[in-house]
């Protein structure tokens, strides 16, 4: 009997563990990217001996990546260096009122309780609270495929629903335990990446303090893109066929069921369709107009998470007083959360984060050079232009300088600029959103979009804008699961 084929659209982090899945459970898989390069959001470029990761920077959860590579039977080490970066990242409160948070979690302790007296302890409570919720959702809820409320009345998450905090708001949950606005701030900035403000995300999401700072923050040596080598080279020694410049501009479709994968680079005959790439241009843009799942008005009233203003640059000189991350939190949160998701506008003094890989790894950058990504998030749908981004650059350097001390604009050698512009012509990303769907409590599970296709019964959806939501980690399981979804309805 001859392999079922499948194609899979797209080849970010989640098209390729499908990718790799699908094979290993004997599909014949070909993917196809629409870039000249894989990785999706992750891919990397280099120029004037700068080596660049275009997204992901943080290197959480570091199990879910192991259990990936266990999954065929190698390890981490098999791929790559991973180091646990010590302090995990430096938090700025003004120019000269810094954190630099410790790996290690007694100093974590110490600099908490200096901060504020009793935050040792409740510390400790909060963090066990946040792995229970990190054990329970990463082991249990992101494995569901979100196609009805009732795969929660599996009496295992039942029960662990209840210990969730799903009706608790991550606001007043962090306040319960901690009054420093400090401590407050530390413990709120993973959710400004989640799609809404601390007071309208549900507390579920303190599991990702306990990835911060339990599982720590590492990096691996070469960078991010050698997760994408990774998953690139387990998916051609199953053989998959991986083709590039192969943009998908329509799905013949006969009986309900994709037959045909049409692209810029051949066209290709199915028994299924994995959807890796912008759910919304597939939906709306791909497929027969008839077979469009979602209207317009779905999509205007989803909440996306935020788009960003990034900037590349290589720098001739050495940056002192700043760490691998670097969060700038001294203008106010609150006021920049407003500017995201409430009144969506150009932020007036915004939050921004700064990675310099080259203090970890001298493999990215010349000797003696620097390489440095300043991320700005922004609400998503606004209209970017060559002035803004010059306005934005201006001020996020500007108050870099003055806390490294040194002038870094005259040393610039290289630089490149990437928006919600970009967001879209490269990935058709939905608004120019940088993050998919924001997690909200009505935008979780089931209430997501459909990872399987609820007109055409052999289109699967994966990725940042399905179950189980945005992140690297979440997306490399949300493969996992379509793929196993696939599976059942191939038979």
């Amino acid at each position: 009997m001859s392999a079922k084929k499948v194609v899979v659209i797209g080849a970010g982090f989640s098209g390729l563990s499908a990718a790799c899945y699908l094979a290993k459970a004997g599909c014949e898989v070909i993917v196809l990217e629409k870039n000249s390069s894989i990785g999706g959001r992750a891919r990397k470029f280099e120029a004037e001996g700068f080596i660049f990761d275009m997204g992901p920077s943080w290197y959480w959860m570091p199990d879910v990546f192991e259990r990936f590579y266990n999954s065929f039977g190698k390890t981490t080490s098999d791929f790559y260096t991973l180091d646990r970066l010590n302090p995990s990242y430096r938090v700025y409160f003004s120019n000269n009122d810094y954190w630099d948070i410790p790996a290690s979690m007694d100093e974590l302790l110490s600099l908490f309780e200096k901060e504020e007296h009793g935050s040792a302890a409740q510390l400790k409570k909060f963090l066990d609270e946040a792995e229970y919720k990190y054990n329970a959702g990463i082991g249990k809820f992101v494995h569901l495929p979100g196609k009805s409320i009732f795969e929660y009345f599996d009496g295992e998450v039942l029960s662990a629903v209840f210990k969730m905090h799903l009706l608790t708001d991550m606001a007043s949950y962090v306040r319960k335990y901690f009054k420093s606005p400090k401590i407050i701030s530390l413990l709120e900035f993973p959710v400004l990446f989640l799609g809404e403000t601390p007071g309208r995300t549900p507390a579920l999401y303190s599991l990702m303090n306990y990835a911060d700072m339990k599982l720590g923050t590492w990096y691996p040596q070469g960078g991010m893109y050698k997760i994408v080598e990774a998953m690139e080279q387990i998916a051609i020694s199953m053989g998959v066929q991986i083709l590039t410049n192969a943009e998908v501009t329509h799905i013949d479709i006969e009986n309900s069921k994709a037959k045909t994968v049409f692209s810029t680079n051949g066209n290709f005959d199915c028994n299924a369709v994995v959807g890796s790439a912008d759910y919304h241009h597939l939906d709306s843009q791909v497929l027969p107009k008839k077979y469009s799942q979602y209207s317009k008005s779905y999509w205007d009233s989803r909440k996306m998470a935020p788009s960003s203003l990034l900037y590349y640059l290589g720098v001739n000189k050495k940056i002192p007083h700043l760490r691998h991350h670097n969060l700038f939190f001294d203008t106010d949160f609150g006021k920049h959360a407003f500017e995201i998701y409430d009144k969506p506008q150009w932020p007036s003094d915004p939050l921004f984060y700064v990675s310099i890989p080259s203090k970890t790894d001298a493999s990215v950058a010349k000797e003696g050079h620097e390489n440095v990504f300043i991320l700005i998030p922004t609400a998503p749908g606004l209209i970017d232009t060559d002035q803004v981004q010059a306005q934005y650059f201006d001020m996020v350097l500007t108050r870099l300088e003055k806390v490294a001390g040194v002038s870094i604009r005259d040393n610039i050698v290289y630089k490149r600029n990437f928006a919600a512009r970009n967001f879209i012509s490269d990935y058709h990303a939905h608004k120019g959103n940088a993050y998919g769907l924001a997690n909200t409590l009505l935008q979780t599970g089931p209430l997501k979009p459909a990872m399987h296709h609820k007109k055409v019964k052999n289109i699967f959806f994966t990725g940042q804008l399905t179950v189980p939501g945005p992140g690297v980690p979440p997306c490399i399981i949300s493969g996992e699961v379509v793929a196993k979804e696939i599976m059942k309805t191939l038979g």
